[in-house]
Formats: structure tokens, C-alpha cells, sequence
């Protein structure tokens, strides 16, 4: 008797199984347009990269998707040259040297500040907090001469000591104020245990506050470093145009204007730009959505 009852709650759950898949099926297929969308401007420009000047002149990328006796043609010559003759080895790692202080820096400050914002008492706490918070809304092209005039006097215009603390300055505002979105939520009975075992505010920053904290703090290091990958301006201005620091994007926009009919060569700069924030996007991407969300919702 208990056979029919099983074919029966068998059969229920694969109806209902496909009614869920129905009902989602107009969203899946939304997604999935939307990636493909997404998804094509990249794989053109990488297909058009390891493709020949003169194949790119004759024909589209997309006609080679298709087209396997066209792959043979496929080179790596493009980015041979553009990391040997067009300077873009020492570009890259100029900007590596920019980028890493740059997020870690500002980072680690914005760490203690939210800390000591949500859990320590001082005079002038909620004052201060909001001016930082108020920072956000100055425009950073507003601070770029004084900074520049102040770098002058201090003879550290043109070096990577002041790109860094650039970059730590116009970084913390936001830093500061997620961070503290997400500290400011933990539960205070976790710093009252803490407290009670004779915990001081640091060994709490550290042994509680830090662990619970990589959601948002990732989240922030992916914000931070694709900015600071990506800058141009920052860099221009303060590290100027000397090949010795100069960075990726500025070695772009130098191929750009010397090359601007070398597709061959400006898609694989390109594509160059983009390998090292894929790779920490995909990376830490498990703690992206964590960390957006980090004090967003009460409880």
C-alpha cells in the first residue's frame, strides 16, 4: 500500500519541480542574455588582440568564432611587442607598486578608525564620524591642485610615497564608512565578554573584530583596487610622465595617441589592463556580495 503513496509524492515533486522551473525560465533566460551581452565586448577584444594587424583590417573578430582555419593564424606577437618596445613590462609593474600600498594602506587606517567610530567612546565621536562621512561628497578633482602645490613644497611630487598617500587620502571617506556600517552591527555581547576577560580595545580589534570582518573589508579591497588599477588622473598628476613611474593606463593612453590605428596593439593593451583585477575580482567575489551587504540590514 505504501508503493502507490510513493509513485504518487514522486510524480508531486517532479510537477512541482518543473512548475518552479517554468516560472524561472523567463528569468534565466534574462540572465543569461544579460552575461552574453556583457560577455562579447570582452571576448572580441581578446580575440582581436592575438589576431594579426593585417586580419583585423580585412575582416570583423566575430568571423573568426566560427571559422577554425582561421585560428591558425592566432599570435601572441601583439603582446610580445607591447611588453617589450612599447614599455608595457615596466608599466605593469609600476602599477602593481601603486596599487598594493595603495589598498592596503588606506585599508588598515580605515580599520582603526571604524573600530574606534563604533565601539570606543571619545569626545566629538558622532561630530567627527560625520565629517568624514561628509567627505564623500567633495569632488576629488577639488583637492588635486592644493595636494599638488603641498607635494611640491615637501619634494614628494613625482614619487610613489606621494601617489600612495593620494590615493589613502581620497580612499579612506568610504573605506571609513563601510567599514563602520559593518562593525558597528556585531553584537555587543561579543565586547562584553571580551571586556570581561580582560581584553583591551586592540586584542579585541584584532582577535574579534578583524576575523568577523573579511566580508567588508574584501568588499572594499576590490572597490579600492580596481579605482586605483583603473586611475589615470591621480597618477598623471602626481607621479607625472616620466617612463620610470609611470603606469599602465598611462602607457595606454601614450599607445593610444602614438598607435590610434594599431588595433592590433591597443586591444592588447587592453586586454593587458584587465588580467590582474579579473583575477582579484574572481578571487575575493565570495566575500563581494557579503560585503556590500555588511550593515545594510539590522539583526
Amino acid at each position: 500500500m505504501n508503493e502507490p503513496k510513493s509513485t504518487a509524492g514522486g510524480t508531486g515533486a517532479v510537477s512541482n519541480w518543473q512548475n518552479v522551473f517554468v516560472r524561472r525560465l523567463p528569468l534565466r533566460i534574462a540572465v543569461i542574455v544579460v552575461c552574453l551581452a556583457w560577455s562579447l565586448p570582452t571576448l572580441g577584444l581578446l580575440i582581436s588582440s592575438i589576431r594579426p594587424a593585417l586580419d583585423i583590417t580585412r575582416n570583423g573578430w566575430w568571423t573568426v568564432i566560427f571559422d577554425p582555419s582561421a585560428w591558425a593564424s592566432f599570435t601572441l606577437r601583439n603582446y610580445e611587442q607591447i611588453l617589450g618596445s612599447e614599455g608595457f613590462a615596466g608599466g605593469f609593474f609600476n602599477s602593481l607598486i601603486v596599487t598594493v600600498p595603495s589598498t592596503v594602506i588606506p585599508i588598515t587606517v580605515a580599520a582603526f578608525a571604524a573600530y574606534a567610530f563604533a565601539w570606543v567612546r571619545f569626545p566629538f565621536r558622532r561630530t567627527l564620524f560625520v565629517l568624514v562621512v561628509a567627505l564623500l561628497v567633495v569632488p576629488l578633482q577639488m583637492s588635486l591642485i592644493p595636494v599638488l602645490q603641498l607635494y611640491s613644497n615637501l619634494g614628494i611630487n613625482g614619487t610613489f610615497l606621494g601617489v600612495w598617500l593620494a590615493h589613502t587620502g581620497f580612499g579612506l571617506p568610504l573605506a571609513i564608512f563601510l567599514l563602520y556600517n559593518f562593525m558597528s552591527q556585531l553584537p555587543n555581547d561579543l565586547f562584553e565578554t571580551a571586556s570581561l576577560d580582560g581584553a583591551t580595545h586592540f586584542q579585541m580589534f584584532t582577535k574579534v573584530v578583524l576575523p568577523l570582518s573579511v566580508p567588508a573589508l574584501a568588499a572594499f579591497a576590490i572597490f579600492q583596487f580596481l579605482w586605483v588599477w583603473n586611475d589615470l588622473l591621480v597618477a598623471l598628476v602626481f607621479l607625472g610622465a616620466s617612463n620610470d613611474v609611470s603606469v599602465l593606463t598611462f602607457r595606454l593612453y601614450q599607445l593610444v595617441g602614438v598607435r590610434g590605428e594599431s588595433w592590433h596593439l591597443l586591444t592588447a593593451g587592453a586586454f593587458l589592463t584587465m588580467i590582474v583585477p579579473v583575477i582579484v575580482f574572481l578571487a575575493l567575489q565570495r566575500y563581494f556580495v557579503r560585503g556590500i551587504l555588511a550593515g545594510s540590514v539590522k539583526g
